[in-house]
């Protein structure tokens, strides 16, 4: 339900991207700037260290009334009670996350095109996020960038927020906004920033504009 996404910025993490400091350093940042909802993406990252990583996240986030969503791992999702999790296009479907984690749980989804955006809300997804939006390097494995009107098209067919990402910078988040998306997803825009807090107040301050 789109009343359970009351952020319109997502923070993706990447500790690979780090510029500065630790993974947690960065997220801290984020949250003192207002960031509310953090996915946490570290996917070559064992179960055992992951886990420890999102039970320090979530106590960061508790201090900031804000939301750690797991990236696919809906096994970690229940073990931390987060009740937030984010699924891969070919990953398990939102409904499936939905049996286990439970009516009230926040679920967000990956597309790639409006086709996969539609699929997603179909199978019960509070949210979208659609991209690559424009060329980046951490999106080339999922092929050339879809563009500004690929995401007006998913908006004319999709009721649940959407969230564009791929290339996100602060001069492209009005465009994104004009194309009918609910918000941004960042990663490196974030993640390699040296000054993470004043990155985040800027990305909140144009969204809120």
């Amino acid at each position: 339900m789109a009343g359970r996404v009351d952020f319109s910025f997502y923070l993706i993490t990447d500790r690979h991207q780090v510029c500065e400091g630790t993974l947690p350093e960065v997220c801290s940042a984020a949250l003192r700037a207002g960031v509310r909802a953090i996915q946490l993406r570290e996917k070559d990252l064992p179960t055992r260290p992951l886990l420890s990583l999102a039970r320090e996240l979530a106590r960061l986030a508790s201090v900031h009334a804000a939301r750690i969503v797991i990236n696919d791992r809906i096994d970690l999702a229940l073990v931390l009670a987060t009740q937030a999790v984010h699924l891969p296009a070919w990953g398990a479907s939102p409904s499936v996350a939905r049996q286990l984690l439970g009516e009230s749980a926040l679920i967000g989804s990956s597309a790639h095109s409006a086709d996969e955006a539609v699929r997603a809300e179909g199978a019960g997804a509070d949210f979208v996020v659609l991209g690559p939006i424009f060329e980046t390097p951490s999106k080339r494995a999922f092929g050339p960038p879809i563009g500004l009107a690929e995401l007006e098209r998913a908006q004319r067919r999709c009721k649940i927020p959407l969230f564009g990402i791929g290339g996100i910078t602060i001069e492209r988040v009005r465009d994104v906004r004009r194309a009918g998306a609910h918000g941004v997803a960042v990663v490196g825009s974030v993640m390699g920033a040296r000054d993470v807090e004043r990155v985040c107040a800027d990305f909140l301050r144009v969204l809120k504009s």
